[in-house]
């Protein structure tokens, strides 16, 4: 199978630093892609062959003040990433044993990125209270599994159907949920921002995931709030379909078209295309996100090395 890809971030233009940050992780080449900071892997990373060990692709949306923000989305793509590789020792290793699906591995990496951020959110006072949101999807054979945390979105698209297909974890969304208030009040609602859960904020940490089947032609998107705040699931498909083939040119103008609406926030994407003989053509524009559970019993649980003696 043949991955196609862009991703970009953008300060916005409003704030004067960037807090967000994504990754491309190919774990058959163990080149990696992270947005801020390290682009060696750019160009060679638009144009992947799907190997064995599968595609991992990540937008993290940091939070807190001072520098704490980008410390930590920046402490989540990376640890995300040498943990899947194995880039950090023997912790490394355990992340990832013979025969886990890749949606486990990423899972056990994100606990550990998760335990990673609250632990020096807890020793440097600069980065008290710091978190970031992680909206991951995986790719093995043609299963696309979703990790979320926070309220970064990814989507799919297929033919002239976009479907949302993540759940942000927000007030607002559980607001929506138990119907106190629609949709359409839940985009102007004074809490929107709001969100239940971060990596970094708590010690326990519940992903929420999805799955979906990928077929020829798909296209899935990742985005940070700065984007999916600005515009709805009609006007994404609508940019991208006008960019045609290009996808490069796709992430442009979606991110003018959210800086052209205000530019609060920073904004990160990624949007990628799946082709290949191998991928059966869609019987329709239909998607449908299956709703998989993961054995909790496989979880990993790491705690400090300083307190495992008294816990």
């Amino acid at each position: 199978m043949l991955v196609e890809l862009d991703a970009k971030t953008n300060v916005g233009r409003i704030r004067s630093g960037n807090e967000d940050n994504f990754l491309v992780l190919d774990l058959s080449s163990a080149k990696s892609w992270v947005g801020i900071g390290e682009s060696e892997s750019a160009e060679e990373l638009r144009r992947i062959e799907l190997g064995e060990r599968g595609l991992v692709l990540v937008v993290s949306d940091g939070m807190g003040g001072a520098l704490a923000g980008d410390v930590a989305s920046r402490m989540a793509v990376e640890t995300v990433r040498d943990m899947l590789t194995g880039d950090d020792g023997e912790e490394g290793e355990g992340v990832c044993g013979p025969g886990t699906p890749l949606i486990e591995c990423l899972r056990n990496a994100t606990d550990y990125a998760n335990f990673a951020i609250h632990r020096k959110s807890q020793e440097d006072p600069r980065c008290a209270g710091m978190g970031a949101t992680l909206t991951a999807a995986a790719v093995s054979g043609d299963t696309l599994d979703f990790l979320q945390v926070g309220d970064s979105r990814a989507y799919m698209i297929r033919e002239t159907e976009i479907k949302l297909a993540t759940k942000d974890q927000s007030l607002v969304q559980q607001l929506v949920d138990v119907g106190q208030i629609s949709e359409e009040e839940a985009e102007t609602h004074m809490f929107r921002n709001v969100i239940l859960q971060a990596l970094g904020a708590q010690s326990d940490l519940a992903p929420v995931t999805g799955r979906v089947r990928i077929h020829q032609g798909d296209l899935l998107f990742l985005c940070s709030d700065g984007l999916s705040g600005k515009l709805r699931a009609e006007d994404i498909l609508d940019i991208i379909a006008r960019a045609g083939d290009d996808l490069s040119a796709a992430c442009d103008s979606l991110i003018n078209e959210a800086n052209r609406r205000g530019g609060e926030d920073n904004i990160t994407v990624i949007l990628a295309r799946f082709t290949g003989d191998e991928l059966t053509k869609p019987d329709s524009g239909h998607i449908q996100i299956e709703m998989p559970l993961l054995d909790e019993e496989r979880t990993m649980h790491f705690e400090d090395e300083d307190t495992t003696e008294n816990p």
